[in-house]
Parts: C-alpha cells; structure tokens; sequence
C-alpha cells in the first residue's frame, strides 16, 4: 500500500504537457464469411494508411454459424460493438459497421460517407488528457476534463500489416479476405476520472503487434484520448 500511494504522488507530480491532438479512431466491425464487408476490408486499408488517423480492424463472431469460423473474431470484439449499438441507439449490430471517434457511424461499405465522417471528427474540438507510455509495461494518463460516470481506458493491439485469409467454407468460400491492422489483444485497463493515473499493460500475445491505449466514455461512450506506443 505504502508502494502504490508513493507512485501515485510521483505521477501526480510528474510534469504533463499540452496533449497533442489524438489521432481520429476508425473502427471497422467485419467478418470474414460476410459477404458484404470486401469493399470495407479494402477501404480501411486506404484509411490505415491516411495521416491523422487509426484505422483497426474488429472481426465478429456472429457470422460464424453460415459455415466459416473467422480466424481473428472474439467475443469481446462482438461485445464492443453490441455497446456502440446500444450507446447510438441502433436496433442491431451488422457487418460492414465503421464507427468514428464513438460518436458516429455508418455501413463500412460507404466510402465517401467513411471519409466525410472522419474529416467532421478531425474537425471536432478536442481537450484530450496527455497520454505517454512509459517503457513497454505502463501507460500513463493525465488529468483533463471528464463526464459523469468517468472513462474506461482500453489496451488494443492490433497487426499493422495486411493479413490475406482464403476462406474455404461459407457464403465467401473461395474468396481471398485481405485485412489490415486486425486486432488481436483488447483488454480494459480501468477507470479513468480526470486525475492522474497510471495503468500496468499486459504483456503481447505475440510479436510484431502495435499498441494503442483509447481513453473513452464508458460501455461504448465517445474517444477522449489516444495514444500509440512509439509515436
């Protein structure tokens, strides 16, 4: 005990600058066996690719059932977008779903409408809190201003390259699925409430993954910070 409260009044100590603004999130919700979801696969590999931005790829599992288990869906990525369809009031989840800065969405398949949302959110004034990782086990969060209930912050890490899956059962068998910056760890590191904080993160489930800390409202509320380990 003696222990945590001396780190805590260092980091409350600790000299945290202007927070530069954080890129803008892109969350596409996919599935292999969707049929449908091609044309938002390739799009968000152009968004990956695009400044001021953090494209990640979510695979769902509710797909599963017409024949081909996808390779890279969990439970937890089906769960995190059933809490945006509930935080923007939408009767169901569906694939291709992008939601923007978890304040928007639309069909991932509409480009123009992907790329008009994400230019309004870069647009949009932001306060988020200053955001550093320290080494390759914590990241720590600064104070800024907060909503009632706080905020969750959330570890993801997700496979920068472009990942190709030949899918060999289902509506796409036979179908070559190409995927870029596909998550493959997300974990809730805590509770966020304006103050300074700093939260342990988990080691890699493998080598070569990306790290990105999201500091948002709570079950699917709206990004207020982020931030990429090495940038």
């Amino acid at each position: 005990m003696r222990i945590t409260a001396l780190f805590s009044l260092i980091l409350v100590a600790l000299p945290f600058g202007a927070a530069a603004k954080p890129p803008v999130l892109v969350e596409l919700f996919t599935a292999q066996g969707c049929r449908t979801c091609r044309d938002a696969d390739a799009h968000m590999g152009k968004l990956a690719e695009r400044p001021g931005v953090l494209a990640l790829t979510f695979s769902v599992d509710y797909w599963d059932y017409l024949g081909w288990t996808d390779t890279f869906a969990r439970p937890e990525y089906t769960a995190r977008q059933r809490a945006y369809v509930t935080r923007l009031k939408l009767r169901e989840p569906y694939t291709p779903q992008v939601v923007v800065d978890g304040r928007q969405e639309t069909q991932g398949q509409k480009a123009s409408e992907v790329d008009r949302l994400v230019r309004i959110a870069a647009t949009q004034t932001r306060n988020p809190p200053d955001m550093r990782f320290v080494g390759s086990r914590r990241v720590d969060v600064g104070s800024g201003r907060i909503g009632r209930g706080g905020a969750e912050v959330w570890l993801i890490r997700y496979d920068p390259r472009s990942v190709e899956v030949t899918v060999r059962a289902g509506d796409n068998r036979g179908e070559t699925v190409v995927q870029k910056n596909v998550v493959r760890q997300m974990q809730r590191l805590g509770v966020w409430r304006g103050t300074p904080r700093a939260f342990r993160l988990p080691t890699p489930i493998e080598d070569g993954l990306k790290t990105a800390v999201v500091v948002q409202g709570p079950r699917g509320g709206r990004v207020l910070g982020l931030a990429l380990a090495g940038s």
